[in-house]
């Protein structure tokens, strides 16, 4: 997906779109959240045009959505004050995600909830 903000959205709908056609509506609220917050890091700290997006189901009732945004640096999790209004996204997508973490993809390095 291009690197551009719309694309949180069109990464948010393929998400959506993946989990209901498998029939995971109950995970639909959790998926574009953490699809969301994962998308706009890589809008914000990419280092390409674009990023790959995936939605994969691993098993009957859980899935892997990853972005794979080329850059060399690991995301570094922010300790946000109370007035701030960036620096929760990795604690966001901690939350709903059974084992979330950074990962090494063959095409290159990204977060993955």
């Amino acid at each position: 997906m291009p690197r551009k903000p719309e694309s949180t959205a069109a990464a948010r709908r393929l998400t959506d779109t993946a989990l209901c056609r498998w029939e995971l509506e109950e995970l639909v609220e959790d998926g574009a959240l953490v699809m969301s917050e994962l998308m706009a890091k890589a809008v914000q700290h990419g280092c390409r045009e674009s990023s790959r997006v995936a939605v994969e189901r691993v098993i009957e009732r859980r899935v892997r959505v990853a972005i794979t945004d080329f850059s060399r640096a690991l995301p570094v999790e922010c300790r946000a004050e109370d007035g701030d209004e960036s620096g929760r996204g990795l604690l966001l997508v901690a939350a709903p995600a059974s084992d979330g973490g950074e990962g090494h993809a063959s095409l290159g390095q990204g977060r993955v909830g």
